[in-house]
């Protein structure tokens, strides 16, 4: 599975000097190389990676994963032999998995950034956070009154968000310890209206910002500082950073060795070489984190506020608690449509891929990622097939509490799409965006996801639906996934046309990359 980040959407993470992007595999082990599995957001560290080789005599490839898949690999044990360490923004969430930490060797933290808020100038100076102290409390109830709007990534997915949202839960419970179920409850209403005021969701802190760009109804962002700072918004100003007088979460950074790997001397000289003044200073001025070395003080742009670090979570199973109670109850619903592809090249072991992908999202998969991307409580799902022409499509409303039976409906619902015909993309994505119509009010997240296995052979073109979408008045963004012998050039340009991303199924399982756009949604 490749992740689908970057300002340009890349389907494929570059290599970069001697570092690689990643996807599902490992790379092929080389004494000389630390085969590193990462946070995407380690991406921007590429290039001064790439001179560790003649630095530090350390060669770095770097395969990418999302933060719970990460942790899953590193518990279970799957990245064990396939790689030497792992380098995610917090190993919090991992430190909570039973077993997780036995697999852990030497960890050393690298930078910091905080998660914080952002916003535009001109709505800091009206809500007067632009000068003055301002507490979580404060913004939550700026929030619940509609008096600004904002975007966060998800937190099955991506650390900065599931740190913002520890950070919110911890500082509006006022509990003063670790949180535990009992304060996730009580705290889950004053949550309710805080994300009320979130209109903007992603999979990633990158993906994240490039819509922000795009959107001038968002006002801001809650995401690492380093974000923030390199941020301008749709208009082009920089933003406000807001930090939270009773606290924030930080990031650390910590490259962590991996207990089986033979290459503690290679480790160990990467690790030392990151901590010279001269790499800290390089980290800090590229990536516009702050330096953990006493030797590099912090430049201008971090301010002198002191950070004041809100308490984690101590088990799995409070973390689990609040990420749940966020997808299922706390945030907007979801809307999604897919937009299936039945062709007749779908025929055989291809359709059935589609079926059991599908199955993925109504629960089968009972991994952490796979609970925490199946269908959500109060999502509203449209299942749209084409192949010649558009099917009639079937839609299911998720309900709260009980949602077993309609997610056992999706999933037969699945299980009986036949391939047959010709490929008719083009009016199955019509069919997508005009059975949204009126829908489109901002009240839910909602997205298309595009599942095609080959070129489009019937009905309109890719031109007659750019005409069309031009006409619509919608930030919808369709999320394709590339599968058997998809045009990649055109699905690009649905995935720019539409402020979406793309998703590449033809190396991996259409399940992982349908898993992996669920925390886009």
């Amino acid at each position: 599975m490749r992740r689908a980040v970057t300002a340009a959407l890349a389907l494929l993470l570059a290599a970069t000097g001697a570092c690689s992007g990643g996807g599902a595999e490992s790379p092929p082990d080389d004494p000389a190389v630390l085969r590193v599995l990462a946070g995407s957001e380690i991406k921007d560290l590429e290039p001064l990676l790439a001179k560790a080789a003649g630095a530090a005599g350390v060669k770095v490839s770097l395969s990418y994963t999302g933060t719970l898949d990460g942790a899953e690999q590193v518990a279970s044990g799957a990245a064990d032999g396939r790689y030497d360490a792992v380098w995610f923004s917090s190993n919090r969430y991992l430190s909570l998995i039973d077993g997780a930490t036995a697999r852990l060797s030497t960890q050393t933290k690298i930078m910091v950034s905080p998660v914080v808020l952002g916003l535009t100038r001109a709505k800091a100076r009206e809500l007067h956070w632009d000068t003055g102290e301002v507490t979580w409390t404060d913004i939550a109830e700026a929030a619940a009154g509609h008096r600004f709007t904002f975007g966060m990534t998800n937190p099955a997915s991506s650390n900065s968000g599931f740190s913002a949202l520890v950070g919110v839960a911890a500082a509006l419970s006022d509990a003063g310890e670790a949180l535990d179920q009992t304060q996730i409850t009580a705290v889950t209403p004053k949550l309710t209206g805080f994300f009320a005021a979130q209109t903007l969701t992603a999979g990633s802190s990158g993906w994240l910002a490039d819509a922000f760009r795009r959107r001038a109804d968002v006002d801001g962002l809650i995401n690492y500082e380093s974000v923030l700072l390199g941020l301008r918004s749709a208009g082009g100003e920089p933003l406000t950073l807001v930090y939270p007088a009773d606290g924030v979460v930080t990031a650390d950074y910590p490259l962590t060795l991996l207990a089986s790997s033979p290459k503690k001397a290679q480790y160990g000289k990467l690790a030392a070489w990151l901590r010279t003044p001269v790499a800290q200073r390089e980290i800090m001025t590229t990536t516009a984190r702050r330096p953990i070395v006493p030797e590099v003080p912090p430049d201008a742009r971090f301010g002198t506020a002191p950070l004041l670090e809100l308490p984690f979570p101590n088990r799995r199973s409070a973390a689990d608690a609040l990420i749940s109670a966020y997808l299922n109850k706390v945030r907007r619903p979801s809307r999604t449509l897919f937009v299936l592809d039945t062709s007749g090249s779908m025929e055989g072991d291809r359709i059935a891929a589609l079926r059991a992908a599908l199955a993925t999202l109504t629960g089968a998969d009972t991994s952490v990622s796979g609970r925490f991307s199946r269908f959500r409580d109060r999502e509203t799902v449209t299942l749209l097939p084409f192949n010649t022409g558009t099917g009639p499509g079937s839609t299911f409303t998720v309900p709260e509490g009980d949602p077993a039976p309609v997610l056992a409906r999706i999933r037969a619902y699945g299980d009986g799409l036949e391939a047959g015909g010709g490929t008719a993309i083009y009016d199955g994505l019509r069919a997508a965006y005009q059975t949204l119509g009126s829908e489109q009010d901002g009240g839910s997240f909602t997205s298309v996801v595009l599942m095609t296995d080959g070129e489009n052979t019937d009905g309109s073109s890719y031109e007659d639906f750019a005409a069309f979408h031009r006409t619509l008045n919608t930030h919808v963004p369709t999320f394709v996934v590339l599968f058997g012998d998809s045009d990649v050039s055109e699905m690009r340009q649905v995935s720019d046309l539409t402020g979406g991303a793309v998703f590449d199924a033809r190396q991996a399982s259409l399940a992982s990359a349908f898993k992996e756009i669920r925390g886009y949604q």
